[in-house]
């Protein structure tokens, strides 16, 4: 009689403290706006927009060959059509837009590459062999065999596709977001019309954001907003004769009052350090909304002894709930589990919304018991973790559709 294989347990990596958040980010709505405030508005986002869009364009097709040269001829270019600090702007985010991009690109090739492995391991098994938990094994018949030969040749031809792009440094970007794009094609299935798509495209696309900079008056030059909630934008050139307030400046009829970290703002805001604005119009409700926006320094971490001695919450991940317990100082569970439940299913807006409501209660619960610390496990999806090792596991789907 064969002994039985010992199973090998999985490797528990050393745990570590992570690092604080780097940024805040806080919003409050535009109230009260007058007909000319809204019409300064978009006219000021369209405006912008176009010069952001031929700024993007100009930028994806130097690819590679960009330097810091082809970037002020480019400032140098737009600045004729607004001013150099919105156009400093624009240029900056056009920059982290095709980085973003390629990293996006990058990330792509490597999930096609895990993903060929995978097939090709696979399709190199006998028929019905079975796998392991480090590896997978072979396919259960030979039309899956079949079909996932076709998905081999497919994937491989995008894996070249995407080779060439990234040698080339060619992206693919849209400005205004590549979902709200293709429901131009398909309307009925986005519930919208062709004006209601048109009317979210379009402010979609404007640009109405600026930069902080240190030292400036109140934190922002080109949207600056008083302690008192008074909001003012230096209007771009060709739009200077909109402008109610000196030095080419207009000032909304609306107040803003951040409830959420309002003095940390004011703070930062009587200091003159940098604070970044953004404005935008959410045009399902009808409503105009500004963030303010400010990084932070990065504060070194607590040792991982310290935070347990403090109390800590100790989080275990599941499909469809979080499992929270009070450790003591050892990291031994003292008293009963707590269960914060979310239901990943529906589309990603309703996914987003559930986990963020559970993780709110978990936080809300941890201030309750004291502990200062809360300790989750890490989820590591790594890049191998792909579809095609894990598509006939329904739980690996559900857990990384929602997280």
């Amino acid at each position: 009689m064969a002994e039985p294989k010992n199973k090998q347990l999985r490797t528990i990596a050393p745990p570590f403290v992570a690092l604080g958040p780097s940024g805040v980010a806080i919003r409050d709505r535009l109230k009260h706006l007058s007909p000319k405030d809204e019409k300064v508005l978009r006219l000021v986002g369209e405006h912008q927009g176009r010069l952001a869009s031929a700024d993007l364009k100009a930028r994806c097709e130097a690819g590679q060959d960009h330097g810091n040269d082809a970037w002020a001829t480019r400032k140098r270019e737009l600045t004729e059509k607004s001013s150099s600090r919105i156009v400093g702007a624009i240029t900056k985010a056009t920059h982290d837009r095709y980085g973003l991009a390629r990293r996006c690109l990058l990330a792509h090739i490597r999930d096609l590459e895990a993903g060929i492995r995978t097939l090709r391991h696979r399709l190199s098994l006998p028929i019905g062999d079975k796998g392991s938990r480090r590896a997978p094994g072979g396919y259960r018949s030979r039309g899956e065999w079949f079909h996932k030969s076709r998905r081999l040749a497919c994937l491989e031809d995008r894996l070249e596709r995407a080779r060439e792009d990234w040698r080339s440094g060619r992206v693919r970007v849209v400005r205004g977001g590549r979902k709200l794009l293709k429901n131009r094609h398909n309307l009925a299935a986005a519930q919208l019309t062709e004006l209601q798509w048109r009317r979210r495209w379009e402010a979609s696309r404007w640009f109405l954001a600026a930069d902080g900079e240190s030292g400036k008056r109140l934190g922002n030059e080109t949207i600056r907003i008083t302690c008192d909630g008074e909001v003012s934008i230096k209007l771009p050139a060709p739009l200077t004769d909109l402008a109610n307030a000196r030095h080419g400046r207009y000032v909304l009829a609306s107040r803003v009052a951040f409830a959420h970290r309002g003095q940390e703002w004011a703070d930062r805001v009587d200091g003159n350090r940098a604070v970044a604005y953004r404005i935008h119009l959410d045009v399902q409700r009808g409503r105009w909304y500004l963030t303010a926006s400010w990084t932070r320094p990065t504060l070194k971490t607590v040792p991982l002894e310290t935070a347990r001695a403090q109390g800590m919450v100790g989080v275990d991940t599941n499909a469809d709930h979080f499992a929270a317990y009070r450790l003591d100082r050892h990291g031994n569970p003292v008293g009963n589990p707590k269960r914060f439940s979310y239901d990943l299913s529906g589309n990603a807006d309703h996914r987003d919304a559930q986990i963020r409501h559970a993780l709110t209660r978990l936080l809300h619960w941890t201030k309750q018991t004291g502990a200062h610390a809360i300790g989750i496990e890490n989820l590591d999806f790594a890049a191998d973790k792909t579809r095609e090792k894990h598509s006939n596991n329904k739980r690996f789907r559900v857990t990384s559709a929602g997280v």
